[in-house]
């Protein structure tokens, strides 16, 4: 069944809204598929399916304000993000994001208002763990560590196809090539430096499971190195090739995770927090790790038979 994104259909249907004003009806709650409410603008939906806004229908306004806090100080304040969740909102100005639930954690945390600063982000559909600063000197600290490269990240992700080597390094510029999309920058084009280090932690033959630690963080760079590799992650949509057939397993984001974050508190002390991966992540690993006990058990040759004993012989008695 052929399917597009839920927004891409309503721009179709409804030419004269804009893109955001179309994004927002569907986190709003007033578009439904085939008479039922769907709220994720990132949704697939069948062609022939019927999709209808209706400004008119009574917006959702409820906002999740669960949070997971890996880590606070006066300073700044470490959180989980689920994926799905944007880290900040868009010109779209969802509702529910990382930053409203730090914020609402934050105001009443200190029975008031209070300052919530972004140092960095992760993209929607990546899960893991994200700093945010409390006090304008926490974020003058925390974004002149980003600059200088040395906040300790580090994530898992589950790539397709075996990588060649137990660990390496992308030293590959990445230059932009459209509002959403980026690429490797080609021989004499003057990308921005992008730097990437990785190890094999596990294999499973159709695909591979490993750390990537940054040296810079450019937007998408764990995605854009290894796609250029040849080995795209696994349910990464925008920079998989999409001539290939599709993964054997199905994945309904990029399999990226960022487990492990450190840096230094303006005092001078240090901070690391991890967090494992989520439980669609766990899934796949499961999943691949089945897949390849199950290739193995196949590919193994059957024990011989034992060969049946051989008759004992009776001894000759004497002659009578």
């Amino acid at each position: 069944m052929e399917t597009i994104r839920i927004v891409r259909r309503l721009a179709a249907l409804y030419p004269a809204e804009t893109a955001s004003r179309l994004k927002r009806a569907v986190i709003e709650g007033q578009v439904t598929v085939s008479g039922a409410v769907v709220d994720d603008p990132g949704a697939l939906v069948p062609l022939t399916a019927a999709v209808y806004f209706d400004p008119n229908r009574k917006i959702r306004r409820k906002v999740d304000t669960s949070l997971t806090i890996l880590f606070q100080d006066d300073d700044s304040v470490a959180v989980v993000k689920p994926a799905g969740l944007l880290t900040h909102p868009t010109e779209a100005k969802e509702k529910d994001s990382l930053l409203s639930r730090v914020s609402t954690w934050a105001a009443k945390a200190s029975k008031g208002r209070a300052y919530v600063g972004i140092v960095h982000r992760l993209d929607k559909e990546t899960s893991g763990a994200l700093v945010f600063a409390r006090t304008r000197k926490g974020l003058v600290s925390l974004q002149a560590q980003l600059r200088a490269h040395t906040v300790d990240r580090r994530y898992v992700a589950v790539v397709e196809g075996n990588l060649e080597g137990e660990k390496g390094t992308f030293d590959w510029p990445i230059l932009e090539e459209g509002e959403r999309r980026k690429r490797v920058a080609r021989e004499g084009e003057a990308g921005i430096k992008a730097i990437t280090d990785w190890k094999v932690v596990e294999r499973f033959g159709i695909a591979t499971l490993v750390e990537a630690r940054l040296r810079t963080g450019r937007t998408h760079q764990i995605r854009i190195h290894f796609s250029h590799a040849g080995h795209p992650l696994v349910g990464d949509q925008v920079y998989r090739d999409a001539k290939k057939p599709p993964f054997p397993i199905p994945f309904k984001r990029q399999a990226l995770h960022a487990g492990h974050l450190g840096w230094e508190k303006p005092d001078g002390g240090k901070v690391s927090v991890t967090t494992p991966p989520p439980k669609d992540f766990e899934e796949l690993l499961a999943d691949l790790r089945k897949r390849r006990d199950k290739a193995g058990s196949k590919a193994r040759p059957a024990p011989p038979k034992p060969r049946p004993a051989a008759p004992e012989k009776k001894k000759a008695g004497p002659i009578r």
